[in-house]
């Protein structure tokens, strides 16, 4: 009877050792004998710990090109996975420090073998954080229209407060804007400027533009105009007045200097009349015309600087 049993167990055994075989033979397919695979990634250098005094004042490679080989559905589970080079900088100073790299510096997931990864250094210049203020200034190419000259011209901010490596922003006194062109303009305007920026400065602020107010006014020309009539200011008044014209020297739009004919119908020439009671000395008070479109006409003096005012009344002395 025993003997019965142990021949009728012995199928089975087999029966359980050929499926344990398999499973064995599946397992180690699927862990070990899946197709291996090569792939390119870009690893993100990734700086920590900075210290809030210190900034990286150079370029840097900020990436690491890593060839990798894996079995294949850990090789593509890598496009999903966030890897970076950490970098941690808590225990840095002033100068150069060298990061190496290696296929230990960067957590890949196991069963990953790094093949090759490009630079295995990378060289930081940590330099003092620091601030200052920078004027800008403004570039000027090219000629006004002719008769016009550039008057003020106003940027808007007219300063900037960097925050950089001190050694880079040593070297720098002021901020320039690229050039503003005049060719031909007759007239003011309000423009967009950008800054031209060393790289390095670029860096720091990235594109940057400043509102440039610039102002073209008319030339005015130096004339001495002859024979400007002397009026009473008040219409009314019956007096005498001698001279009766004055020369004036004033500063005159070009435009209208060469427009007009008749330079004296730019001026009224007045005196005051109401207090005169006998022939007296009165103060002329001259003004340029106000003409549209044009800048003010400016009185520099006037010859003979006061005239002769006497009432029309007065009585011519009586014979002896």
């Amino acid at each position: 009877m025993m003997k019965f049993k142990l021949f009728h167990n012995k199928p089975k055994n087999w029966i359980l050792k050929i499926v344990s075989l398999c499973l064995a033979v599946m397992l180690w397919y699927f862990v070990v004998g899946e197709d291996q695979v090569d792939m390119n990634i870009q690893v993100p250098l990734e700086i920590i710990n900075l210290p809030a005094n210190l900034t990286i004042a150079n370029n840097f490679k900020k990436n690491i090109d890593v060839s990798v080989r894996g079995p294949r559905s850990v090789i593509l589970d890598l496009r999903n996975r966030n890897i970076t080079r950490p970098v941690d900088l808590s225990s840095a100073q002033p100068g150069t420090v060298v990061i190496k790299n290696d296929e230990q510096s960067i957590p890949l997931p196991k069963g990953i073998v790094v093949q090759r990864l490009q630079p295995t250094n990378i060289t930081l210049l940590l330099d003092q954080l620091t601030q200052k203020n920078f004027p800008i200034k403004t570039v000027i190419e090219g000629t006004t229209a002719q008769g016009y000259e550039l008057g003020k011209v106003t940027i808007d901010p007219d300063h900037l407060i960097i925050s950089g490596p001190q050694a880079v922003l040593d070297n720098e006194q002021s901020l320039n804007t690229y050039a503003i062109s005049l060719n031909g303009l007759d007239r003011s305007t309000t423009l967009q400027v950008h800054l031209n920026l060393k790289p390095e400065f670029f860096d720091l602020i990235g594109e940057t533009v400043v509102t440039a107010k610039v102002e073209v006014v008319e030339k005015l020309d130096e004339r001495t105009v002859e024979k400007v009539p002397v009026v009473p200011l008040e219409p009314q008044a019956q007096v005498k007045i001698s001279p009766q014209t004055v020369s004036v020297r004033a500063a005159i739009p070009h435009t209208l200097i060469k427009n007009n004919a008749d330079l004296a119908a730019l001026f009224q020439a007045t005196v005051m009349t109401e207090t005169v009671s006998a022939p007296s000395e009165v103060p002329v008070v001259v003004i340029g015309q106000t003409v549209q479109g044009h800048a003010p006409i400016k009185v520099i003096s006037v010859t003979p600087p006061a005239v002769l005012v006497a009432p029309n009344e007065e009585k011519a002395p009586a014979e002896k």
